[in-house]
């Protein structure tokens, strides 16, 4: 397995996503989540990300379940905190003041069956208290010996310039695939002036990127795509389109169109670590499969004329979602 460094930690060039694992894409089976999780171990994926609403606490027990027995060292646990859920599953807000981040971090170790956590992140930036509080109750953590390294999640170039301030960062979890680039601007450059290294989520695109999405084909009531703008009417229509026009490149290239959308992120830097939510080991061994190829600057000229950037039809999230990202404040 190649490495890479996010800030001073070594893991694994791919992490795996555990979040589909339990909820939001639909129903999952544990046993093949379980296996899943274990095939990627043996392969010599190291970093496992998770978050303590993802399920609503469910997914950490899933982690925990999967990891009985294996070498706490073999593995490196990213958790996100702060998402607020009411009894229907219905998310209802961010907390991150200083005793929520504390009483968190306390239910997810507890969880997750282990001392400490290697990554522990916000999930988004709680508009209504200071990053500043929200690091500092991590770093009390961190001197707890509870958490080993900070990290930031969907917020922007001056936040995370403040956060750093505190204590440093290790990295910065974000979107950052073919069809959302808006990191590049600010977000990107600042973090790289800082030695924060990115963990780039929804490097599929949620699927549409995987060169299996059928046009016109409907998400599922439980699935959260089916409200998603870029999964709607014309506009999947539209994305699928692109999508097809990387078929031809990927073929020749000698790869799936999902290992090619892959690639391209692990074209985009050395401290770039694209973490694929694979759900079944046939998916898992397609991902790993995405480490051996090798795109030329003309690959990746051609790429980027079929998907420029902002091509994409509809925003990566719903419009109220969109408004509350400190990631996409210009």
């Amino acid at each position: 397995m190649q490495t890479r460094q996010l800030g001073r930690i070594t893991v694994s060039a791919i992490g795996l996503g555990c979040m589909g694992m339990s909820e939001v894409y639909g129903p999952a089976d544990e046993t093949e989540s379980i296996a899943t999780i274990h095939a990627a171990l043996d392969a010599g994926i190291t970093l496992l990300d998770t978050g303590d609403f993802y399920a609503m606490g469910s997914n950490e027990m899933l982690l925990r379940k999967a990891l009985q027995g294996k070498p706490r060292d073999s593995y490196l646990l990213s958790v996100k905190f702060g998402g607020m859920r009411d009894p229907s599953g219905a998310f209802v807000g961010f907390d991150g003041r200083p005793a929520s981040v504390k009483n968190f971090l306390g239910y997810s170790l507890k969880r997750l069956g282990t001392d400490y956590v290697d990554i522990y992140r916000p999930s988004r930036l709680d508009a209504g208290v200071p990053i500043e509080e929200t690091v500092g109750a991590i770093v009390d953590m961190v001197d707890a010996g509870y958490v080993r390294n900070i990290g930031l999640s969907e917020v922007g170039a001056d936040t995370i310039t403040r956060a750093h301030a505190v204590h440093p960062v290790a990295d910065l979890q974000i979107e950052y695939s073919l069809f959302s680039r808006g990191i590049e601007s600010q977000i990107l450059p600042t973090c790289r002036e800082l030695g924060i290294g990115i963990t780039a989520y929804g490097v599929l695109s949620r699927g549409l990127l995987s060169g299996r999405w059928s046009k016109g084909k409907p998400a599922g009531g439980r699935d959260m795509r089916s409200h998603m703008p870029r999964f709607s009417g014309e506009n999947l229509n539209r994305n699928l389109a692109l999508v097809e026009s990387l078929r031809s490149l990927s073929i020749s290239c000698g790869c799936t169109v999902a290992q090619l959308a892959i690639a391209w992120v692990l074209s985009r830097g050395e401290d770039i670590v694209p973490v694929v939510g694979s759900r079944t080991r046939e998916q898992l061994k397609e991902t790993i499969g995405a480490l051996k190829v090798r795109l030329s600057k003309e690959d990746v000229n051609r790429i980027e004329q079929m998907i420029p950037s902002g091509s994409v039809a509809g925003t990566r999230y719903g419009a109220d979602q969109m408004e509350r990202l400190d990631s996409e404040k210009k």
